[in-house]
Parts: C-alpha cells; structure tokens; sequence
C-alpha cells in the first residue's frame, strides 16, 4: 500500500534521526528569538543570486542578506558548508540541492524552520515542498523544480510523418521507424544518475523507502526493472545514440538530427539552445510520455533550495528572505532569464520569461508545457541519505549498460547493494 507524503516523510524523519545524534550538538544557538534588525549570510552559486540579494537588501530594512558566491555543490561548496557547520561557523543560508538535502539533514547540519515556514506551505508545489520536509521538519524554502517533458526534433519527426509520442510503447516505435530511416539515426542517448532517476520517480518506482526507523533501499524493485528493461530493450535493438550526455558529440548530435529526443527537466531548454545552434528551429517540446494511455504522472530531475543550516542565530530573518527569494515575482523573472531557473512557488508560473515563444523551439511558448506538468510530478518520492556515492556507483553501472556490458537492472542492483552497505558503515539503520 502507498503511503502518503506525510506518513512517508515522517518515517524518514525517524530514519535520519537516527543519523543526528553524534552531530546534533556540534553547532550553535539557533536563536528562537530574535529583535531588531538582522543580518543573514547566504552562500549560493546561481546566476542571478548577488543581484537578487542586492535587489531584498534595497527593499528591506529589517533583514540585511550578505551573499557569497561558493563553488557549486558537487565541485566544493557542499564540502565547505559541512566544514563550517562542524566548526559553528555557518552562514545562516546555503543553496542545496534536494537531492542532497537528506544527507545534511542525516549529518545534523539543518535548522528546523517549521515554526516560521508552514504559513507559506500553500506557495510552492506540494512535490517541492515535500523536497524540503522531513517529518513536521522544515529545512529551506523550494527555489527551483525540473517537471520533465519530451524535447523532441520536430523537423525530423515531420519528415517522417511521426507525432510526438504519449506513450512509452508510441516512443519505441518511433525510435524503429526513426533508426531504419537512417542507421546514423538515434531516438536518444544514454541517462545517467538523476537524469535516470526521473524516469524512475514518473512512474512511482521509488529508490528510498523507510521501514519504521530504518532507511529501505528500494533501487532493484520490480517497479524499477519494468523502467530498466524498457530502456534495455532499446539499447539490445541499438536504437541509443553511444554520445554521452553533455559531451559535445551529443551537442552535435542535437544539432544535425542525429539525435531526435531528449527526455528532460525543463532547465534542459537552456542546455540545448546553448550547446546546439544548429538546432534553433527545428525542436519542440510535448508532455512526457506515459506508461499507459490516459496515464497523467511526470517526473522530475533537479531542483534546490534555500536550506536554513545549523547554528542560524536568526532563523525568522533567514525564512523571510529564503521566501522572498522565491516567490518574488521580478526577482524570479531575473532567475528565469539568468539561471534557467523553473519557479517551484504555484503563483509565478505566468511570469513574462516563461509566456514568451521561444524562437530556437519553432516561436513555441515551450513553458507551458512544464507549467502543466510541474503539479502532476509524483510526489512518492524521497532522496537517500548518501546521495553522492549512490549516484557514483550507478553511474559505473549504467555507463557500462548503456555500451552494452551488463544490463540497466544489474546496476541498479549493484547500486542498491553498495548503498546499503555504506548505509550500515555510516551507522544507520537498514531494513533489509
């Protein structure tokens, strides 16, 4: 039986509790009071950030925001946050991305902000706040989503006389029909880690579970091998492109029609214009497809918050601007325009930067595609507590799959099987 958010959320908190007992003293004061003016230090990298902060400190005179820029999550800035948790010496407001988001929590390194936060739940979409909630635990305010869709060539599909798919089975026979027409021809490429995980958090085939206090790790489910040996049988029929994702043999792809799809979140607009010029024109974008005809269950892939971290003295102050960072609507529309940024607040979805038709997609107002897929991602789904390996130790399997050594689902499981054990080597608990 589903559980619901809350029900699933508050088992996690059970789980990650487990994880802060050793941390949960290794920070300052939070400061449930507060008076007078306040001064909040924010570390973030996006586009766009140092303006919007100088645009909250011109319009405000009880919170001053001091910005600095840090190197993105991944490459440093996730490490540094840590660090300054441990030594209490944190801003009170870091840029995280969901995905990370329960490995801080696991580490003792995030405020509850609840107190402050739950007025302005009806703001953002209920997945995105979900991504931010552990429990009745609030960590951060929603910043940004990625509701997926399907950018497709539509100069190529034309030329075949071909739709755009609305279903899985729809997507198969047109990657046939596409590749027969010309063996240099791909329906797509190869997917990896949270690209991946969209396909998986579409259709409810979760990763993470709780099981009373202990985290379940769900990655070789049945659900799951019905996504895997979907995308299996594409490759087994070489209907992938063997360019990578990102790589510029995939730019180039995108570029001459060599690659006809991409299955993404909505930030990937940005990512293709930039990368393939030759391209603007020639694509479009259409809903995701579904498993069933009359299915109506997106995915999503990306994300972040503003996270309040342990030891804000001023956590009220830190709410106020992590809010306004997100639901103000000239301050966003910058976002869009600067950061590729997808709002998760409910009430920004018609800002001008995402009602204008988009010359490289064909004049196609492309984002309303993804403002009728943002309130239909699945909201069954929670990230792991040891997100950076999980990702790394599918990657190894699912580059190795997609070349044709070894299998989609034998990644997964080997993921799931290393997960686990670093899990019980961190000293959480584990259902098997």
């Amino acid at each position: 039986m589903k559980k619901s958010a809350a029900i699933r959320m508050a088992g996690a908190a059970g789980a990650i509790a487990l994880g802060l007992m050793s941390l949960a003293g290794c920070s300052g004061s939070t400061g449930s009071s507060e008076s007078g003016k306040a001064t909040v230090t924010f570390w973030g990298w996006a586009p766009g950030y140092a303006d919007a902060v100088k645009a909250f400190n011109a319009s405000h005179s009880d919170v001053t925001v001091k910005y600095q820029e840090v190197q993105p999550g991944s490459k440093g800035g996730y490490q540094k946050m840590l660090n300054a948790v441990t030594a209490n010496n944190a801003p009170c407001l870091a840029q995280v991305g969901y995905e990370t988001l329960p490995s801080f929590a696991a580490q003792g390194a995030l405020d509850d902000v609840s107190q402050y936060a739950n007025d302005d739940k009806r703001d953002f979409q209920p997945a995105a706040w979900s991504s931010v909630s552990i429990g009745d635990a609030v960590y951060g305010a929603p910043v940004d989503t990625g509701p997926m869709g399907l950018f497709y060539n539509k100069q190529l599909f034309d030329s075949l006389g071909l739709t755009a798919p609305t279903t899985w089975d729809e997507y198969k026979a047109d990657a046939e029909k596409i590749h027969a027409s010309d063996p240099k021809k791909f329906i797509s490429s190869p997917y990896l880690d949270y690209d991946y995980a969209g396909f998986a958090w579409q259709t409810g085939a979760k990763w993470f579970d709780v099981d009373g206090d202990a985290w379940k790790v769900t990655m070789a489910s049945d659900a799951n091998k019905k996504v895997a040996d979907y995308w299996q049988g594409l490759v087994s029929e070489g209907l992938i492109s063997s360019a990578p994702m990102y790589d510029q043999a995939w730019y180039t792809g995108l570029g001459d029609g060599s690659i006809a799809t991409v299955v993404g979140a909505v930030w990937q607009a940005g990512v293709i214009k930039g990368g393939a010029a030759d391209g603007s024109g020639k694509w479009a974008v259409a809903p995701m497809p579904q498993w069933s005809a009359g299915d109506d269950q997106v995915g999503n892939a990306g994300g972040s918050a503003t996270a309040v971290l342990k030891g804000c003295s001023t956590p009220k102050a830190a709410w106020e601007f992590a809010h306004w960072l997100s639901t103000d609507k000239d301050t966003y529309n910058t976002l869009v325009q600067k950061a590729g940024l997808y709002p998760a607040a409910t009430a920004l979805t018609d800002l001008p930067a995402l009602t204008e038709g988009d010359p490289y997609f064909g004049g196609q107002k492309i984002f309303d595609v993804f403002a009728k897929a943002a309130p239909k991602v699945n909201q069954d789904w929670t990230w792991g507590p040891v997100m950076t390996k999980t990702a790394a130790d599918l990657d190894d399997g699912l580059g190795k799959a997609w070349a044709g050594q070894g299998t989609i689902a034998d990644a997964l499981k080997t993921a799931q099987e290393k997960t686990v054990a670093e899990l019980k080597k961190q000293g959480l608990t584990v259902s098997e």
